[in-house]
């Protein structure tokens, strides 16, 4: 099992950046493919990123390519999304998590095991 606590999510002008951060704890964390998914208010959590174990693979939504990245350090047991070029419609909660299966990578918050609570993104016009 593990723990996973978000941060660096604020309040910031359309066109700026921000970079949330993911800690984990409990169980090693190199063994977990990691993802970052977020959900506006009244809709769905919607996938935006994912990273495989040893972070040589990424994976990113239509809608983020280009503007985000995700990266990890195994070392530090976290895992990063780096945000630029905001805009506004990437306002939402901002959730990491966790799939601990050996399989594809998964775009749908389904495929994960494990989430932490959350960091609010607000990107003003």
């Amino acid at each position: 099992q593990v723990q996973l606590v978000e941060s660096g999510g604020g309040l910031v002008q359309a066109g700026g950046s921000l970079r949330l951060s993911c800690a984990a704890s409990g169980r090693t964390f190199s063994s977990y493919t990691m993802g970052w998914f977020r959900q506006a208010p009244g809709k769905e959590r919607e996938f935006a990123a994912a990273i495989t174990r040893s972070g040589g693979i990424t994976y990113y939504a239509d809608s983020v390519k280009g503007r985000f990245t995700i990266s990890r350090d195994n070392a530090k047991n976290t895992v990063y999304l780096q945000m630029n070029s905001l805009k506004p419609e990437d306002t939402a909660v901002y959730y990491c998590a966790a799939d601990e299966k050996i399989s594809v990578v998964g775009r749908t918050p389904r495929a994960y095991d494990y989430w932490g609570q959350g960091t609010q993104v607000t990107v003003s016009s």
